[in-house]
């Protein structure tokens, strides 16, 4: 872990969607905003991210690993042999780390006085490693078991969730990561399919967002060409997104 100020137009390395988002909420609440950041790549939500409950299923002949199971498949019929790493792993390290700060607020933040905290709202941009035809299949599924889970396990059932699709090459987008796009917009609250979700959960579509490696520092792809335009966009799209949410409350 590692703990980043809020140092007035400094930059340390390379930026996320973070940065705009906590300038658009921190200019809408007049709370302190702190933002908690799990950034490790490589990581799916079909098997590191998998949260806790979920349950392993069959595809294509293989077993596909529920929670906790390792390794990530093996074939029907066979005795699996776990690995150095389950189902769900990165998630229990996230929150653990996640809830870590929570307990010692006044050591991560600075004039922090006992006065409690709010944990209002959830934002996720995730998706690139669930491009397979087995993960992309339950994506939709996995996406909204975690957002129920995030909410239980930090006993806020209100706090709001906001996501955004996964961007890679624009509206070019197609096959497993096209099914990982739509799954992504079809737990957004308004499109109806999840009543549930309705004013507090939304999803926006990044696809607009995405910057050619022409007009970007490097050809990376997976990390949206290291473009400074594409995440400020995404975090500023976010942060509306949240905004939207949390003045739908009051």
């Amino acid at each position: 872990m590692s703990t980043l100020r809020n140092e007035w137009l400094t930059i340390k390395g390379n930026i996320g969607p973070e940065l705009q988002f906590g300038h658009v909420v921190g200019h809408t609440l007049d709370e302190p905003v702190l933002i908690l950041k799990s950034c490790i790549g490589n990581r799916s939500l079909g098997w590191d991210l998998l949260p806790p409950g979920s349950e392993q299923f069959e595809f294509e002949g293989k077993i596909y690993a529920g929670y906790k199971e390792s390794p990530l498949s093996w074939d029907k019929g066979t005795e699996p042999e776990p690995i150095n790493w389950y189902a769900g792993k990165q998630y229990d390290d996230d929150i653990a780390n996640a809830k870590k700060i929570l307990a010692n607020l006044g050591e991560y933040y600075p004039g922090y006085k006992g006065q409690g905290y709010e944990v209002a709202g959830f934002v996720w941009w995730q998706g690139h490693k669930d491009q397979n035809a087995a993960h992309a299949s339950r994506y939709e599924q996995n996406l909204v078991h975690l957002i129920k889970t995030l909410r239980k396990d930090f006993d806020a059932p209100r706090a709001k969730f906001v996501l955004a699709t996964i961007a890679f090459e624009g509206e070019k987008l197609s096959g497993h990561g096209l099914t990982v796009a739509n799954a992504q917009l079809a737990v957004s609250g308004e499109r109806g399919k999840y009543p549930e979700f309705k004013g507090n959960v939304q999803a926006v579509d990044a696809r607009p967002f995405w910057r050619d490696k022409s007009v970007s520092p490097s050809g990376a792809g997976y990390h949206y060409n290291h473009n400074a335009e594409t995440y400020m966009e995404v975090g500023n799209a976010l942060g509306q997104a949240m905004v939207q949410l949390l003045n739908e409350e009051e």
